[in-house]
Parts: C-alpha cells; structure tokens; sequence
C-alpha cells in the first residue's frame, strides 16, 4: 500500500490531460445511468480498500469544516464553538474553516480517527466517488486521484467502462 500511495502523484499527474478530457466529454453528455454506474464501482472498490491502511487523505490535505460540522464536533469535546475554532481551525483564502495543518490533528498513529462518529461532513462523503451527479465534480475528482489511491482505481476503472 505504501509503495501505490508513493507512487499516487505520479500516476496521476501522467493520467491528468486523459482524464480532464474524460471529464470535459463526460460533462458535456453523461451517461444514463452514471450515478448508478458511480455506486457500483464505488462499492466494488471499497470492498477491497481498506482505508485504514492509508490515511492518505488525513495525512495530506484537510476537510472543510461546515457550521455544522463545527457545532456537532465542539460539542463532542464539550466546548464553545468559539473554542474549537481559535483551537484546531482557521479560515482560508477562500474563507472556509480548515484544519491550522496537516496531517489531520484528529488522526492517530495507527490511522484511526478520534472523532470519527462526529468527523467533517466532507471526510464522511471523501473520495465523493459514489455521489449523485458525479460528473459535476470533476475538479475535486481530479485532485482526489492524486490523494486516494480508491479515487484513482475508480476513475480508472470508470474510462474502462464509459467509451466517450
């Protein structure tokens, strides 16, 4: 696992001209049936990934934290929201919360999550592989190639099936 985590950003980097053309044609006319097509090999992969055996998402790039998000998790450590704010979070240049750094403060050694029940929406829904209208997020597609070794065996396997 470490080797294909290693080797990630390159992989990816040498498919990024393929699949932002894939994307562009996928936009432009998606299948039918894509979300269903997109939760099938979701679920394909996801029964062969093991994500604690990576982490690569925790240790490389932080979530958006939503208002929500903030509420439920300051709530889980029993502080203001306030609190959790000036503590673990600050505000980015698109003035969204983010983690102060990474990898993910809430990340353990053996890759378990400590706030794992209460984690940010956008951890729970990552790689956002199986989500409805897939072809509408392929920017943060094209990026979560280069972090998720599951997002890259997905989108790989989606050209295999989807000829454009």
């Amino acid at each position: 696992m470490q080797d294909q985590i290693y080797n990630l950003p390159k992989l990816a980097k040498d498919k990024h001209k393929e699949n932002k053309a894939f994307f562009a044609k996928l936009k432009k006319k998606p299948p039918k049936q894509l979300d269903y097509l997109m939760q099938h090999l979701h679920n394909k992969e996801f029964e062969r990934t093991d994500c604690l055996e990576c982490a690569n998402c925790c240790k490389t790039t932080g979530p958006l934290f939503t208002d929500k998000d903030i509420q439920r998790i300051a709530k889980f450590f029993r502080m203001k929201a306030k609190q959790f704010i000036e503590t673990y979070l600050r505000l980015d240049e698109d003035n969204d919360y983010v983690l102060q750094s990474v990898p993910c403060t809430f990340l353990g050694a053996d890759n378990y999550c400590s706030i794992y029940d209460v984690r940010p929406k956008a951890c729970r829904e990552f790689p956002h592989t199986d989500r409805k209208k897939f072809q509408q997020i392929s920017n943060l597609t094209l990026k979560n190639v280069a972090i998720c070794p599951a997002a890259y065996n997905i989108v790989e396997a989606m050209k295999a099936q989807i000829k454009i």
